[in-house]
C-alpha cells in the first residue's frame, strides 16, 4: 500500500544520532524529514562514549550543549594508538576537551530536539526496498502491521555499517576485511577492579576497562591475527570473560551485563556519498576500527554538512552543484579517519617488531607540534574545506571561531548567531561595503553589522561569509577589500530572490512563523 502520509520531502533511514542530527538540520532549513527506524524502541545501550571538541562546538552552535554536557565527565586528554598522551587542552578554541557522553544519551537529546522541530519519527519501520526515479525515491517499509510504500523527494541512508540503503543503491564499499577478534561489554564488575582505562597493549592483544560509574565498566579485549567470530553470533558473558583472560591474564568477576557486542577492524568507505537522490552518512558511508572515538563524531559532522545543502536543494534555493559538494567535502574526511584508525591499530599490534616503532611514536607525541597535529586530527579540528577561487585568509574553509561581538541589538556570541542555521555575512567594517555587495542575496544570507568586543583576539577579521554549518566561505582582514565575496555568494547561495519559490508552497514545508515557533 502507498503511505497514507503522502509524499515526504526527505526520508531518513535510521534513527540513531546521525539520522536524527540530519533530520534536525533539515528542519532548521525549513524542510520536513520523516525518520524511519527499524527498532521499535531505543536500545538504551551506551555504545559510543566520546564527543570531541568539534562536536561540542556544533552542539553549542545549535543550543544543545547545556543538556549534553550536564553531568558529563570531561576528558582533557585523548589517546592515539592507546597512548593517552594527546593533550586536548593545548588546542585552539573554546572547547579544549572531550565529553564522556553515552551514545544513548546523545540519541535521546537529539530525538527530543527533532520532535520539537516537528520531525516525524516512526519506530519499528524498516526500509526493505527502494526505487529511484528522476523526481524522487520510493522506499518499501516493513512494520509489524505489514508493508507500505513511502515516496519522497530524497532519501538519506543513516542505517549503519550494514546499510540496507547503500546495498540497495548499489554503492561499492571497498576496503579491508577484519583481521581481529574483538569483544566488548558494559557489565557489572564484582570484587577486584583492575584500573586499565587506557587500552593496554599486552602480549595477548589489547585490554581495557573504562569506568562508566559505580560498579559498571566497559570491558574491551582484542585478539590480533585471529579468525573473527561472525558478528551475528551473540556474545555471552563467559566468552567475554574468557577472551579478556586470554588477552590480559586477569579473571574478571562479572555480575549483570548491560550490553555485549563484537567488533572488528574492517575499514571500508562508500565509493560515492551521493547517487542521484540517495545520500549516505555516518557508518553507512564509512566504517573503521573504533580508535580514538572518531566514528560517531565523524557521522554527526556528515549530517551537519549535508543538512543545509539538502534543505536548500529541496526548497529550490540551491545553486547548481551544491548537493554534489557533500561528497566533495566529506569523502576526504572519511578517508582520513579510515587511514588514521588503521595506522593506530598497526601501532597497537602486540608483535615485538612493532615495539620500537611504537616507542618512537610515543617520543614524537612529546613534541608539542606533533601532539597538536594528532589532537586536531582525531577531534576533527583540522578539517578545512576547499574554497576554490577565494582569496586566502586563515579562516577561509575553517569553522568560524567563537567570538563575542556587539550588534545594534546588543552583545552576542557567534555560536548564538548560528543557532538558526542560516547563512551569515558578519560585517565588522565601518563602511558596510560587504553588506551592500551582498544585497542581491538578502533572502539567503543574513547581514550582521557588528563590531568585535575589545577583548577579542583575532587573526585580523573585517568581514566573513559563514555557511549555515558554521564554516567560513569567504573572509577578509581589509575593510575595503571585498574581492572574492561575489564568487563565494554565488557558489553557495542563489542570488535572485524573485526566482526562489515560496517555501510554504512545497508540500510539507513549514512557514517561517511556524519554524520560529519551534525553535
Amino acid at each position: 500500500m502507498t503511505s497514507p502520509h503522502g509524499t515526504a520531502q526527505v526520508v531518513v533511514a535510521g534513527g540513531g544520532p546521525v539520522g536524527l542530527m540530519a533530520a534536525c538540520e533539515l528542519a532548521l532549513g525549513g524542510v520536513q524529514a520523516v525518520v524511519l527506524e527499524r527498532l521499535a524502541q531505543p536500545t538504551g545501550q551506551s555504545r559510543a562514549l566520546g564527543l570531541h571538541s568539534r562536536t561540542v562546538e556544533v552542539f553549542e552552535q545549535r543550543g544543545l550543549l547545556d543538556k549534553i554536557e550536564h553531568q558529563a565527565p570531561v576528558w582533557p586528554k585523548g589517546h592515539f594508538a592507546g597512548l593517552r598522551k594527546v593533550d586536548l587542552t593545548k588546542l585552539a578554541g573554546k572547547h579544549t576537551y572531550a565529553l564522556m557522553v553515552p551514545q544513548s544519551r546523545t540519541e535521546e537529546l537529539l530525538a527530543q530536539r527533532a520532535v520539537e522541530l516537528g520531525v516525524e519519527i516512526r519506530r519499528g519501520h524498516e526500509v526493505t526496498a527502494l526505487e529511484q526515479h528522476p523526481d524522487g525515491v520510493t522506499v518499501t517499509v516493513r512494520t509489524d502491521d505489514g508493508h507500505y510504500r513511502q515516496p519522497a523527494h530524497y532519501l538519506i541512508g543513516c542505517d549503519g555499517g550494514s546499510s540496507t540503503v547503500r546495498k540497495l543503491t548499489g554503492v561499492d564499499f571497498p576496503g579491508t576485511a577484519s583481521t581481529v577478534n574483538a569483544v566488548l561489554g558494559d557489565v557489572q564488575i564484582l570484587g577486584e577492579r583492575p584500573q586499565a582505562r587506557e587500552l593496554l597493549r599486552l602480549p595477548g592483544g589489547l585490554f581495557g576497562m573504562i569506568p562508566l560509574g559505580g560498579d559498571r565498566y566497559r570491558i574491551v579485549a582484542v585478539e590480533f591475527d585471529a579468525e573473527p567470530v561472525a558478528r551475528h553470533i551473540p556474545l555471552t558473558v563467559p566468552e567475554l570473560r574468557e577472551t579478556a583472560h586470554r588477552v590480559s591474564g586477569t579473571w574478571l568477576e562479572i555480575g549483570e551485563s548491560y550490553w555485549l557486542s563484537r567488533f572488528g577492524d574492517a575499514s571500508r568507505q562508500a565509493a560515492a556519498y551521493r547517487v542521484g537522490r540517495v545520500l549516505l552518512a555516518g557508518d553507512a558511508a564509512h566504517i573503521h576500527f573504533p580508535a580514538g572515538g572518531q566514528g560517531l563524531n565523524t557521522g554527526l559532522q556528515d549530517a551537519l554538512n549535508l543538512g543545509w545543502k539538502l534543505a536548500a536543494t529541496v526548497r529550490g534555493t540551491a545553486p547548481d552543484g551544491l548537493l554534489d559538494t557533500y561528497h566533495t567535502e566529506r569523502h576526504p574526511v572519511g578517508h582520513r579517519v579510515c587511514m588514521n584508525t588503521r595506522a593506530q591499530l598497526s601501532l597497537m599490534h602486540p608483535s615485538e617488531r612493532i615495539t620500537p616503532l611504537r616507542d618512537m611514536f610515543s617520543e614524537l607525541l612529546d613534541l608539542p607540534q606533533v601532539n597538536t597535529y594528532i589532537a586536531e586530527m582525531i577531534t576533527g579540528l583540522d578539517v578545512r574545506y576547499p574554497m576554490p577561487g577565494i582569496p586566502r585568509h586563515p579562516l577561509v574553509g575553517a569553522r568560524l571561531p567563537a567570538l563575542l561581538i556587539h550588534t545594534p541589538d546588543g552583545p552576542i556570541s557567534t555560536p548564538q548567531l548560528l543557532r538558526q542555521a542560516d547563512a551569515l555575512l558578519l560585517d565588522l567594517t565601518d563602511s558596510g561595503a560587504p553588506g551592500d555587495l551582498a544585497k542581491p542575496w538578502h533572502d539567503s544570507v543574513r547581514h550582521i553589522p557588528a563590531r568585535l568586543d575589545a577583548q577579542e583576539e583575532t587573526t585580523g577579521l573585517a568581514a566573513a561569509l559563514v555557511r549555515p554549518d558554521g564554516y567560513v566561505a569567504w573572509a577578509t582582514a581589509d575593510a575595503t577589500d571585498t574581492q572574492g565575496l561575489t564568487t563565494a555568494l554565488s557558489t553557495w547561495f542563489t542570488p535572485d530572490a524573485t526566482s526562489i519559490p515560496d517555501a510554504t508552497s512545497i508540500p510539507g514545508a513549514t512557514s517561517t512563523d511556524e519554524q520560529e515557533g519551534t525553535r
